[in-house]
């Protein structure tokens, strides 16, 4: 990856884009398009699709039709194997036109990009497709008279909604196991990171999948989401997004065809840090990045740092070292380590927890807007060093670069603070006590505890929160239970 080719590849104009449905790319039905504005320089990129509730039923028809009909289900595994290794090669092969084309879209930088977007989801594509075909059913250990088989059968159509801040890991984490199983999908993208997941729709029918197996349509959520969560033709719907959605398919689901719904709504992860932490500067540059990178646009962001208040100060103030060192801008320079924020919307969402933070006189480290007079979407990472409790900025996830951090003083106080949120995905611990280590992972209550470390688990084990971060588990062999029924078959001998 060359700055040369990067530049080359941004100055590349792009087409208007359109929906993947059935095979083809089609026009909305009304002819409805959407802006896709740029985050860099807030500039208009292109338009895609505006779809309409006939578009989604369309591509919920298709992908009925394709799945009733057995063209992708009945292969053998080893046959969706041979396809869909094809398809993580294609998006390997196109992997920085793909980086670039999502970072014009959402803001991210180009490092971060490349490795989490088309690369990661190339391997998740490759992960589920080596592991269906060593899945088996099961022989029940019962009366000799009988045999008892269990078969494993896929669910059938799942619908997909999926969030802008990594539109293709996440959606990877969704389609690459549903369609492994030989389930087909509708998936919506965010209406603010469609690109790339159109982009990688078009290298499946390259690398061989059925017309109708893979449909995407984009489009407002209020439209072809509520579509999706609404139609008595989809077997089970996967979302990552926020917790006012969650519920609202969820109710969806009641009123329709009580459809399964797994849903990842996000957190306001705590990361625990003790005096007796292996490094203290290590812990607070992962610390750094754990909520800093990307804009803190991260599911997992490690958005609370709790602080034994002996280390209360000298940590915060390595905290602050790390954070003005990171170089924020566009992200499109590969010196670039956060990017931008996605959207004004969300920018402005950012700098409002900030000011709010400032009104109650907390002791704020940066914070401000910055690069204005290029367009853009950008602000230098905030750091609160004195949150307490009851800020909105402590229970609220803002899904940017600020992060609160809160002196405890036993191990007690820092389990009772790290379990005071609604939230439940992720956590981290920094010490050297094993055994504080083993009590801090069986008491925090969130789906995933970092032990000396903040992210980068790979894709053997699971993802997925408890309390109000939702339900079911995205990444592992997991992940096919949400799309694998099992089917008893009774043999009187």
């Amino acid at each position: 990856m060359s700055q040369n080719q990067i530049e080359s590849l941004r100055a590349a104009p792009l087409p208007a884009f359109q929906h993947i449905v059935d095979g083809r790319q089609v026009s909305a039905s009304d002819g409805g398009t959407m802006a896709v504005v740029s985050p860099i320089d807030g500039s208009v990129l292109t338009t895609c699709a505006r779809g309409t509730v006939a578009d989604t039923d369309a591509a919920i028809t298709a992908a009925r039709r394709a799945f009733d009909d057995g063209r992708w289900s009945d292969l053998p595994p080893a046959a969706r194997k041979k396809t869909l290794l094809k398809w993580a090669e294609l998006i390997e092969a196109n992997a920085l036109e793909i980086a670039v084309l999502g970072v014009r879209e959402n803001g991210t930088e180009i490092g971060m990009a490349l490795k989490a977007e088309p690369l990661s989801a190339a391997a998740t594509i490759r992960y589920y497709a080596e592991a269906i075909d060593k899945l088996h059913g099961e022989i029940a250990a019962t009366d000799p008279a009988f045999l008892g088989l269990v078969h494993r059968e896929p669910v059938g159509v799942v619908g997909a909604i999926v969030p802008w801040n990594f539109p293709l890991m996440i959606g990877a984490w969704k389609f690459g196991p549903a369609l492994a199983a030989g389930c087909t999908m509708v998936l919506k993208p965010a209406e603010t990171a469609s690109l790339t997941l159109l982009r990688v729709a078009e290298l499946a029918l390259e690398a061989g999948l059925p017309p109708g197996v893979f449909n995407v349509v984009t489009g407002e959520g209020a439209v072809v989401g509520a579509r999706i969560a609404d139609s008595m033709d989809v077997d089970v719907l996967v979302f990552t997004g926020s917790g006012g959605t969650g519920r609202r398919l969820l109710e969806a689901a009641a009123r329709s065809n009580l459809k399964r719904v797994y849903l990842e709504l996000g957190g306001k992860s705590p990361n625990i840090v003790f005096a007796d932490a292996p490094d203290l500067d290590e812990a607070a540059k992962v610390a750094a990045h754990g909520i800093f990178r990307n804009s803190g646009q991260v599911c997992i962001a490690g958005s609370r740092i709790l602080v034994e208040r002996s280390i209360h100060a000298a940590f915060v103030e390595k905290l602050a070292a790390h954070a003005a060192a990171i170089k924020v801008g566009d992200p499109l320079d590969t010196a670039t380590q956060a990017g931008a924020v996605n959207s004004e919307r969300q920018l402005l969402q950012n700098l409002a927890f900030v000011d709010e933070a400032r009104a109650l006189g907390r002791n704020v480290i940066g914070g401000t807007r910055i690069l204005q007079e290029t367009g853009g979407f950008y602000m230098s990472p905030a750091i609160v060093a004195d949150a307490k409790p009851e800020d909105r900025l402590f229970r609220e996830e803002v899904f940017g670069p600020v992060v609160a951090v809160t002196a405890f003083d036993t191990e007690a106080e820092a389990v009772a603070l790290a379990n005071d949120t609604s939230y439940g995905l992720a956590a981290a611990v920094w010490t050297t006590n094993l055994s504080r280590a083993h009590r801090m992972v069986r008491k925090i209550r969130a789906g995933i505890v970092h032990v000396n470390t903040y992210g980068g688990s790979d894709l053997t084990v699971p993802l997925g929160g408890v309390k109000q971060s939702g339900n079911g588990h995205d990444k592992s062999l997991h992940a096919f239970d949400k799309f694998l029924d099992l089917k008893t078959a009774w043999v009187k001998l």
